[in-house]
């Protein structure tokens, strides 16, 4: 835990591989996930670079296994994920891999085409089957005319000019959706010199490509003339319709229709034959498929890998440059030398100075992991910058809770948090697909602190479902009221609302316990009373969060050394703030210590008196809190506005002062020996060199200092001065609205309570009726409750917490201008 406070050292280092063992070498720090390889051919295409011709050959081998895997698909089959870790294999089971590969995509392609085949046969068998079982009857006689007339014979007689000719017949099968068309077609190209019989199939037939029963229309056409059969054959052909042979003679159709029997049934037992064979290869698949795709993926990584490394003068080693967390050296090194124990020369591994700002690395558990991600989703933090992500643990489901308040409400949350932490080894619930459920998830813990605050300050509130709970005493006695006042029937006829006095005595008995007293639930002015008492909390957590956050910025400019930072803004920054809102949070606590009810004088109003602090002025109706008030209020502002030209013209000024007396001290026939020098220092010589923008214009860069120019630097200290001054007052307020969520909060859970249950309690006074009516009653206030109060006002306080993390408090130290350690690993590949 202790990288989670600031970012791990992470130092550049550089790997020398021997040839023959860089693939080995390159695997081993892949499984261990330790070293962001840089690349070191940047300038070089991706075609030109050394392992391109194997990285080819793994992206042919995953398109095979795209097509195998499809295959796997279509038969309605699951590929298993693989069992245990599997190591990226050795360069030469490749070819292995790629022979056996290519062996089972033949097979499966042949096998797929013999069954597609013989699919095809078969249906033709069965559709021609059918047309021959279908029972049309050829006509006996027709008689042929030249007239248009429909009821015309299509043949003469006999001992006519056409006495020579005889009938003819086509016979085939359509679909269903084009039969009618086909007709219609039939009819009118061939004007009517033919007979047309349609007929749908008894049974459906499977369709050879989809698999998918289908219905089938059966026709027989009876026509007379060559050129009319040409026109038949023509426009069948355009429909793509299937035609079959077709006797004239009864018993020569019947043993036609017995041999298709017959060969139908040959045809199904080869069929059967080969889906067994099919399914005997797709098991194969099945088993060696996804062990093949993971290490063809590693070893499509490791190549990928070995591309960003160049190579050495003499061929005989590959030189590789990656950033590694300090602490990871050792396993490193030992790492390189296991894998290079057989190749006779050991690979090294050494640090080498930079002056590149290093990636940032955080170590995260299952716990620290979505704190750390609500920061990341910031920014992620400059190399070594204070970590936000502990402080956050406790602040960002406080303010949430703040928000939320409400035991029942706090307690649901926190029991389906708990449900999923208990739960979280099941392979079932990893396994999860649904995106909102993945969400939920992988917040568990964050939910977890979440719903617990939120029950602490449902506490605090004295709120459960929006009723309040008498776990103490009242500090509040009704009855000591009604014996020292004159409460006569007629007095309490006459006023149905009735005041306790706290100056009386008996009446107030002191604070309660923990939390607001129970008795301010039956209060007319309780919405008044929670007002006042939320909006100075909101107050009082808003100040304290942003000097907070002022504060972790001392250990940002100590850490860095930029210890001018500490009196040119750090102190400047905490007079502004502290003087004007910090003293905005005295007077809230003195008066909350030295006002009471016994005071002669009414309690003066604390926001006349931060109005007046401004004008330097003082309202003759509202009365001092203490002796001095106004001359301690108008040197607090004297001071802050003093405060601001300091932190103006304070860090510019400082930094010019300081580039130019490095230009006096720095001989010009020196530079290039000093340069070399100081990038021969170690990997922290720059550190300070990584602080803000305006600090950036001063450091050197690629072995030259760059050019110092105070304008630019004084336009970024102006806008971090205006960002800050306004931001302290429009970040004041906007930690109001803690107050605001929290009263919403409130009222719209007693507005469910007065609107749902209350009305259902209503209903029924024999227990009978009432057991009866609570029960719809309860399910819509559980099903409103959930849906609106933890849902949707759980993502509205969620949100703004998320932005008064964001904006009120990480932006008074936090950069966010880094970028993460993404070092080389199998992980994702595994996966």
């Amino acid at each position: 835990m202790g990288s989670m406070f600031r970012s791990e050292e992470v130092a550049l280092v550089q790997l020398f591989l021997p040839t023959s063992a860089a693939y080995t070498c390159v695997s081993q720090l892949g499984e261990l996930g330790l070293v962001e390889f840089r690349d070191l051919n940047a300038s070089v295409s991706a075609f030109q670079r050394r392992f391109v011709g194997d990285v080819r050959r793994c992206e042919e081998l995953e398109k095979t296994f795209l097509f195998l895997q499809e295959e796997v698909r279509r038969a309605g089959q699951v590929l298993a994920p693989p069992e245990g870790r599997l190591p990226a294999p050795p360069p030469r089971d490749l070819l292995r891999i790629q022979e056996e590969t290519d062996r089972l995509a033949q097979e499966l392609r042949d096998v797929r085409g013999n069954q597609q085949s013989l699919r095809s046969q078969l249906h033709q068998l069965r559709l021609h089957s059918a047309v021959l079982g279908q029972g049309h009857s050829p006509p006996v006689t027709a008689t042929h005319t030249d007239g248009p007339s429909e009821r015309s014979p299509l043949l003469q007689p006999p001992g006519g000019p056409h006495q020579d000719l005889r009938i003819n017949f086509v016979a085939g099968a359509v679909e269903p959706s084009k039969a009618a068309a086909l007709e219609r077609l039939l009819w009118r190209a061939c004007r009517g010199f033919l007979i047309a019989s349609f007929r749908e199939t008894e049974q459906q037939l499977e369709d050879p490509v989809t698999g998918e029963p289908a219905t089938w229309m059966t026709f027989l056409i009876s026509y007379w003339g060559e050129q009319i059969g040409q026109k038949i054959r023509k426009i069948t052909d355009c429909f793509h319709c299937p035609v079959f042979p077709y006797a004239e003679q009864e018993e020569a159709r019947l043993a036609a229709l017995q041999q298709l029997q017959q060969q139908s049934h040959e045809l199904q037992e080869v069929l059967g034959e080969t889906e067994r064979f099919l399914s005997q290869v797709l098991a194969r698949v099945q088993r060696l498929l996804p062990p093949w795709q993971v290490q063809v993926r590693k070893m499509k990584a490791v190549y990928l890998a070995l591309n960003q490394c160049s190579v050495s003068a003499t061929h005989k080693c590959l030189i590789a440059e990656g950033w590694c967390a300090a602490r990871d050296l050792p396993a490193v090194q030992q790492a390189l030398q296991d894998s290079s124990s057989e190749a006779g020369v050991s690979a090294v591994v050494h640090r080498i100075p930079c002056r590149d700002v290093p990636p940032t690395l955080i170590r995260t558990n299952r716990f620290t992991a979505s704190f750390q991600g609500i920061v990341d989703a910031y920014g992620v933090g400059r190399y070594q910058e204070v970590n936000p992500a502990p402080y956050t643990i406790i602040t960002f489901p406080f303010l949430f809770a703040v928000m939320f308040g409400d035991v029942g409400h706090g307690l649901l949350m926190f029991l389906f948090a708990l449900a999923m932490v208990l739960t979280e080894n099941r392979p079932a619930v990893k396994a999860a697909q649904n995106e909102i459920w993945q969400t939920f998830f992988s917040g568990r813990y964050l939910l977890l602190l979440m719903g617990l605050f939120s029950i602490y300050t449902g506490f605090i509130y004295n709120e459960c479902f929006s009723r309040a709970t008498t776990i103490f005493s009242s500090g509040w006695s009704v009855a000591a009221m009604a014996t020292q006042s004159d409460w006569s029937d007629a007095f309490l006829a006459q006023h149905p609302l009735l005041a306790l006095d706290p100056n009386v005595t008996g009446v107030f008995l002191g604070p309660y316990p923990f939390g607001i007293d129970p008795i301010w639930s039956l209060a007319v002015n309780h919405l008044s009373f929670l007002n006042s008492f939320k909006m100075k909390m909101s107050v009082i957590l808003g100040v304290t969060h942003m000097t907070f956050g002022v504060v972790l910025g001392v250990f940002n400019h100590v850490h860095f050394g930029q210890w001018h930072r500490l009196l040119l803004e750090t102190l400047p920054e905490l007079v502004f703030l502290l003087g004007l809102f910090g003293y905005l949070v005295f007077l809230i606590v003195f008066k909350w210590l030295w006002v009471s009810a016994a005071s002669p004088t009414p309690a003066p109003s604390i926001l006349i008196h931060f109005i007046n602090m401004f004008l330097f002025s003082q309202s003759p109706t509202n009365g001092l809190l203490f002796r001095g008030q106004e001359a301690v209020q108008s040197a607090l502002v004297v001071v802050a506005l003093v405060m601001v030209p300091i932190l103006l013209l304070g860090t510019p000024l400082f930094l010019r002062w300081q580039h130019r007396g490095r230009s006096r001290r720095k001989p010009a026939g020196r530079q290039p020996e000093e340069d070399k020098s100081g990038i021969l220092d170690s990997s922290d010589a720059s550190v300070a060199g990584w602080g803000s923008d305006e600090e950036k214009a001063g450091c050197p860069g690629d072995g030259a200092e760059a050019e110092f120019v105070l304008s630019e630097v004084l336009m970024h200290q102006a806008i971090h001065t205006i960002e800050f001054c306004l931001g302290c007052i429009s970040n004041t307020a906007s930690y109001l609205r803690l107050w605001a969520l929290s009263l919403a909060h409130a009222q719209l859970s007693e507005v469910l309570w007065a609107m749902v249950m209350r009305s259902g309690l209503g209903l029924g006074r024999k227990l009978g009726v009432a057991a009866v009516v609570l029960v719809p009653v309860f399910a819509a206030f559980a099903v409103l409750t959930v849906a609106i109060l933890l849902v949707m006002e759980g993502l509205s306080a969620f949100l703004h917490a998320l932005r008064l993390h964001w904006v009120e408090f990480q932006n008074k130290f936090y950069a966010g201008t880094g970028y993460k350690l993404s070092p080389f690993t199998f992980a994702s590949e595994e996966g």
